[in-house]
């Protein structure tokens, strides 16, 4: 599998973001993950999703650093530091998943704090539900997980076109319109950090057409699974999501009545966008502070 590696360079003094790098081998590809806080403490495991990288969680990893907690945010591969496959084809449901989980099983994580938005959610409600044990909660903002059971709305279909075939696909762009607040140009500059060109994008083009939307994509039986599975799960799952988001704004209600676990936490819907991240990080972070403090684990 061809990949690229975006130069250094393109990631010096960018705003916000002084992490040091950390690398992982999944499956012979190089995973980037920003580590930040005590190794030894509980992690809070933060995933992104479409077309952002680890940058969407920089308010966020300070926080839940100070709080004596280990942060964790890695780049999905396609995106961030992490090695680009070339080719659109490279990519599946199925190897996201198991980049992921090549990264859980290298650095043992357990007693994990999930927070996932966007993809971050279509993977980490799968992964948690297949490997429940390592998970102690949830927080999912503006996010869901795809059992091709409703129709996908017409906003959708028109995005995935546009990602497979607009031969402009401006990243930082793409985020500033998924936000309620007006990014300042060096940020959307930083999101386009990791694509120096066209030919770094297959990752983030390819994500749209991944979706489960059809019983015939071959991620409906996992994901089908998954869902039986978080009809059942009785650990915390909290919602926090942005409601200024047209597509996904609304999309807590279905998680929130069928996750035994979500049943009486102080679930909110926040002054943000779809990149609730980007517009009010400090406050998803703090929501997800308040959940850890409220729900200790048992002895």
């Amino acid at each position: 599998m061809a990949a690229l590696r975006t130069p250094e360079a393109r990631f010096l003094d960018l705003p916000g973001y002084p992490f040091t790098p950390h690398y992982a081998d999944v499956g012979g590809l190089r995973m980037h993950y920003v580590d930040e806080g005590p190794r030894d403490a509980a992690p809070v495991l933060m995933l992104h999703g479409e077309p952002s990288w680890s940058y969407l969680y920089r308010k966020m990893i300070p926080m839940f650093a100070d709080a004596g907690l280990r942060a964790i945010a890695p780049d999905l591969i396609g995106f961030g530091k992490s090695d680009k496959p070339s080719r659109m084809d490279d990519y599946s449901y199925q190897r996201h998943i198991d980049w992921l989980m090549a990264l859980i099983e290298q650095l043992d994580l357990r007693n994990i704090t999930l927070v996932c938005q966007d993809w971050g959610s279509l993977l980490g409600l799968r992964i948690a539900a297949e490997h429940e044990a390592r998970f102690a909660r949830i927080v999912v903002g503006n996010g869901f997980l795809p059992t091709a059971t409703a129709k996908m709305p017409l906003a959708f279909k028109v995005w995935r076109a546009f990602a497979m075939y607009s031969p402009w696909f401006p990243i930082g762009r793409i985020v500033g319109a998924g936000c309620h607040t007006k990014l300042p140009d060096a940020v959307i500059a930083a999101y386009d950090a990791p694509f120096p060109s066209a030919a770094y994008k297959a990752g983030a083009r390819a994500f749209p057409r991944l979706v489960p939307a059809d019983e015939q994509n071959p991620a409906i039986p996992a994901n089908r699974a998954a869902w039986a599975k978080l009809g059942a799960w009785q650990k915390p799952f909290l919602c926090v999501f942005g409601r200024h988001d047209p597509i996904i704004g609304r999309g807590d209600r279905p998680l929130i009545a069928h996750v035994p676990g979500a049943q009486g936490l102080p679930h909110a819907r926040i002054a943000a966008g779809h990149f609730l991240q980007e517009d009010k990080g400090e406050e998803l972070a703090q929501h997800t502070l308040a959940l850890i403090a409220s729900t200790p684990l048992k002895a």
